[in-house]
């Protein structure tokens, strides 16, 4: 059978343990649509049409891989796309009580969609886009934590300001 699966967050910037967990996702599933999130609790670097487009750059050699921004509950997100699984990151065991309840709480709203866990890998374990985020507005160099479209997009912005 052929899934399709979403993994979605705030991606602001995507990092490359997301587009590690993404490309190890696209191994396991026929399509992986990585939801960007408008999320109105966090005020992002990067607009939604910024970070679904560095996201789908991103991912472009990719080619079971879909970019879509949404807002609202990713359960009906999951509905609309016919997807049986969520995709979850999960750093550490700090991320893993609030990722459960996150789970359970998909599974009841969207009627038994399921959450698959993936770690990234060792390498990008310790990274976040918090962290990116705090590097930048510290003028640090993020080349080897992002995706080279997120570098030109960060030295844009920054050649912009």
């Amino acid at each position: 059978m052929s899934y399709t699966v979403i993994y979605a967050g705030t991606f602001d910037p995507i990092t490359n343990g997301h587009l590690d967990i993404i490309t190890r996702a696209t191994k396991l599933f026929a399509k992986v649509i990585v939801a960007v999130a408008q999320n109105p609790t966090k005020q992002p670097l990067f607009s939604l049409s910024e970070r679904t487009a560095l996201v789908a750059q991103s991912c472009s050699h990719l080619t079971n891989v879909e970019a879509v921004s949404f807002s609202g509950l990713l359960a009906d997100f999951a509905r609309q796309h016919h997807a049986k699984a969520l995709i979850r990151g999960i750093r550490g065991s700090d991320d893993i009580e609030y990722e459960i309840q996150l789970s359970q709480l998909n599974n009841k709203l969207a009627d038994g969609l399921e959450t698959v866990f993936l770690p990234p890998a060792v390498e990008w374990r310790y990274l976040s886009s918090t962290m990116i985020r705090e590097i930048y507005y510290h003028q640090g160099q993020v080349n080897a934590f992002v995706p080279t479209a997120v570098v030109q997009a960060l030295q844009n912005r920054k050649n912009n300001e």
